[in-house]
């Protein structure tokens, strides 16, 4: 076979071409796998003894947890606090601590024994699963002793090749005559140590040894059994510790163990325990060195059969048909186009071959065929490339607007982060100097700085849930009447001080005439005008901010626009400003805080009233909003004003509240213990004592019981909830004021509480305020009410009625005596009913509460009550009738 010039220039480049890249990526591969692995096992076994760290971490906390409750338990308190008169209250006292003991272990299937041992280690109460009785003592007892922690754990190894876990709490009580807590003994809790078996006996590898030891050496848990309560060498656990430390996998040989030269990775516990995974460095570098073995076969093997492949392929599918074609060509350079190349095969070169037949074909038709051709070919290009010049330029934009959002979504993560800690740290900071210091002379202004940034962490809440709704398309506006002036002075008296802090001027500018009224959402309107005019504040530093307001008749809308001499804006940051979580850029976030709500929320509430809010702003010289609403007048009817009116002065609902002094009888249901205590602080400034309710069921016992003239009613309480108690005392005909207390002020939310009967809502947190305002108005109708029912008491014919009633007394005694002599059971609960509720209504409430017990007594067949309750009814009769008032004939 003949070989060609080109044959061997293309093998002379071949070769090195695959050769040199195999060699090369062969030598990468084998020096990469011993690292690769090493970094594997180190991640798969540093994960794993972390998750065992945490998950035995988490089962001592929970049972230190359990035993920290168990010692503040008021049984237990009871138990220690006081001396036993009679050898049968220490028995029923005793009696009381193991049914809490007993009541731990069963909430606990973990614990095994809780024994209560007094300072000098003699057990006082003993409670075990197993009913053992309680060891003589403990081999840790000293240590505790004579350590100062209130909280210490400890395991120790048994002889039947186990270890056990015991739990030890301090237990003090305080005298308040001492300056300092009495010690009175220690709860020792034994816990079965199941977790840490589990824990010790998984691994990431075949033949992974698992132990859990002591500073000393110590083995307390093992993978393999066989190892219980052995020890390891002085050096090996020093070496651990090391590793331990600083937290790497390393090479270590346990001579004591089984002399294998092993990775080992440790952490180390709470209590001066070691938690180690080891795993036989021969096994773990057995796959690796495998992987080189076959990478080593691969690369030679291509080496020397990849270059000859090549070679042979590329001769027969492209350098016979290149030779062919060019001495066809050549032909045709001589001008004989006559020549006919074979078109046998379907590949590219059989269609070379048939593309170079019809080019012959073509040039023997026409010159000018062949010219079109290619102008075709070339418009054909350049279509394609304009194709993927506009394809790149998408792909551009789209990596582009990915980046942004990114980029958008970490600083909005950022500036929440500091929008929230910052008042936080504020509100712990000083609560926390409060409570070490509650006599310092700052206290008050303490408080004050608690209370603002309270205040703007429910701002922020309210800002974000607004944002929420408004994406969602469920942010309701009202459509309600109000008038335009009293708006824009409330927002004057809280603009113009926050102005006056910075120096800045502060003015409004009425252009007359405008509307007296107009039909809006007010709540809403002032969220937009405090929104932005608080913003003007913030970025102006010199200068001031102008607040102006004007009525279009045209569109009959009334436009408010604030102009202010701040930082200003350029126009791209024109066009971000109204998105949500944007500001002008980055160092605007830095420099003036806020989360970049305020805007965009603006706008959306803007247009649902119909307007809008638009900015002209430029850099450096101050920016000017305008925000347009509609005053939906109905049927076009207003009235227009021409000066400012005189303000009238509107009372603060709680000094009302206060000065007028009710006898108010208040239930409040509430499960929360802050919130009983927040709420009765606020009712005791208006010299109110409430009643409290834990949960729905006590509020509905009590309310049904005492008359109440108003019920704070909580939505959300255990047992029963507000809602359900709300439309059990409707239905059971309670017809006072029932005022919900809720966290939940969507409409829906507030619609459900109305329709089960609720008269009011008041939103978490509760502002005094509002709380007085409710108050006010319901306690006012209640007054009234309760006036009526004043005057009808001491009317007449209700005299009449009740000498009526005391006349059938003796008769109803006669009754009960007869009933109880002949056994009519059913009759005499009847009847204990009927008087149950007369002698309530006539206000009789001995002959009520009697009634009451004999009905009860009755009805759940306690037959040891029955004579004590009828005898009690007869002499409570018995006693209305002596001492009745004389009236005159």
């Amino acid at each position: 076979m003949k070989t060609s010039k080109l044959s061997i220039k293309l093998l002379w480049y071949i070769t090195p071409l695959v050769i040199l890249p195999l060699l090369f990526l062969g030598g990468f591969t084998l020096t990469n796998v011993t690292s690769s692995t090493q970094k594997q096992a180190k991640l798969t076994v540093s994960r794993f003894v972390e998750q065992q760290h945490q998950k035995m971490f988490n089962y001592i906390e929970i049972y230190q947890s359990t035993t920290k409750l168990l010692s503040t338990s008021p049984v237990l308190s009871d138990f220690l606090a006081k001396d036993f008169d009679t050898p049968f209250e220490q028995t029923a006292r005793l009696g009381a601590l193991m049914d809490v003991f007993a009541s731990y272990s069963d909430a606990y299937p973990d614990i095994l024994s809780i024994n209560l041992v007094s300072p000098e280690g003699e057990s006082k109460a003993y409670y075990a699963n197993n009913l053992n009785q309680a060891p003589q003592s403990y081999p840790f007892f000293e240590q505790v002793k004579n350590s100062s922690m209130r909280q210490q754990k400890f395991m120790v190894p048994t002889e039947n090749n186990t270890t056990h876990i015991y739990l030890v709490q301090q237990i003090f009580s305080v005298d308040y005559q001492l300056k300092r807590p009495k010690q009175q003994g220690y709860i020792i809790v034994q816990v079965d140590p199941s977790v840490i078996h589990s824990s010790i006996l998984e691994s990431p590898y075949n033949n992974t040894l698992n132990l859990l030891i002591t500073k000393q050496g110590e083995i307390l848990f093992s993978s393999d059994p066989s190892l219980y309560a052995q020890s390891l060498d002085t050096d090996e656990t020093q070496e651990i510790q090391e590793t331990a430390e600083r937290s790497t996998l390393k090479s270590i040989k346990l001579s004591s163990v089984d002399n294998i030269e092993r990775m080992v990775y440790a952490v180390q516990l709470s209590g001066g325990y070691y938690y180690l995974s080891s795993i036989p460095k021969a096994l773990l570098y057995q796959s690796g060195k495998a992987i080189s073995l076959i990478t080593a076969l691969i690369v030679i093997l291509s080496v020397i059969t990849l270059p000859i492949l090549i070679f042979i392929v590329v001769r027969n599918l492209l350098l016979n048909p290149i030779e062919l074609l060019g001495a066809a060509s050549h032909k045709v350079g001589d001008g004989n186009l006559s020549v006919s190349l074979p078109e046998q095969s379907n590949d590219e070169v059989g269609l070379l071959f048939r593309d170079f037949n019809h080019m012959v074909k073509q040039i023997r038709d026409s010159q000018s065929e062949l010219k079109t051709y290619k102008l075709h070919l070339e418009e054909m290009v350049d279509v394609r490339t304009k194709e993927l010049e506009q394809t790149n330029q998408q792909l551009e934009i789209a990596i582009r607007e990915a980046e942004q959002a990114s980029d958008l979504k970490s600083r909005f993560l950022a500036n929440m982060s500091h929008e929230i800690r910052t008042p936080l740290t504020a509100i712990m900071g000083f609560t926390e100097q409060l409570i070490i210091n509650p006599q310092a002379t700052a206290n008050r202004n303490h408080l004050s700085t608690v209370l603002r940034n309270s205040k703007h962490l429910l701002e922020l809440i309210n800002n974000i849930l607004d944002l929420s709704k408004i994406e969602a398309e469920k942010l309701d506006v009202e459509n309600r009447p109000f008038k335009l002036q009293p708006l824009l002075e409330d927002v004057e008296s809280i603009i113009a001080p926050l102005a006056q802090e910075k120096q800045l001027s502060f003015s409004m500018d009425y252009q007359f005439p405008l509307p007296r009224s107009i039909y809006s959402d007010i709540t809403r309107l002032k969220q937009i005008l405090l929104n932005i005019t608080t913003n003007a504040i913030k970025f102006t530093e010199y200068g001031g901010i102008r607040l102006s307001v004007r009525f279009i008749h045209q569109s009959q809308s009334v436009e408010f626009v604030i102009e202010d001499t701040g930082i200003g804006m350029s126009d791209s940051e024109i066009k971000r400003v109204f998105k949500p979580f944007e500001q002008a850029d980055s160092t605007t976030t830095r420099r003036f805080g806020g989360t970049g709500l305020g805007l965009c929320i603006s706008k959306n509430l803007a247009q649902l009233l119909g307007g809008d809010v638009e900015v002209l702003s430029e850099q450096g010289v101050g920016s000017k909003f305008t925000i347009r609403v509609l005053a939906n007048f109905p049927n076009g009817d207003y009235q227009l004003i021409n000066k400012l009116e005189e303000s009238a002065h509107i009372p603060d609902a709680s000094q009302e509240l206060a000065a007028t002094q009710f006898d108010a009888n208040i239930l409040l249901a509430e499960d929360n213990p802050d919130n009983q205590e927040l709420i009765c602080l606020l009712l005791d400034a208006w010299g109110i004592k409430p009643d409290i309710a834990n949960n729905g069921a006590e509020a509905v016992e009590k309310a049904l019981v005492n008359d109440y003239q108003l019920i704070l009613m909580d939505m959300q309480m255990p047992v029963m909830g507000g809602l359900e108690a709300t439309e059990m005392l409707r239905h059971a005909a309670y017809d006072g004021p029932i005022i919900a207390l809720t966290a939940n002020v969507m409409k829906h939310d507030v619609e459900s509480y109305l329709a089960a009967g609720c008269d009011a809502t008041l939103a978490k947190p509760i502002d005094k305020k509002q709380l007085g305002q409710v108050l006010l108005e319901h306690l006012q109708l209640q007054a009234a009410s309760q006036s009526k029912w004043d005057s009808l008491l001491a009317s007449e014919k209700f005299v009449q009625i009740n000498k009526n009633y005391m006349e059938k007394l003796p008769d109803y005694l006669e009754q009960v005596q007869t009933y109880f002599d002949n056994q009519e059971w059913e009759s005499l609960r009847a009847l204990a009913h009927s008087l149950k509720g007369s002698a309530g209504c006539f206000g009789f409430m001995n002959i009520h509460s009697a009634a009451e017990e004999l009905e009860n007594s009755l009805m759940t067949n306690q037959q040891a009550q029955w004579q004590y309750t009828q005898l009690n009814l007869c002499e409570a009769i018995k006693y209305t009738l002596a001492h009745q008032p004389e009236t005159e004939d």
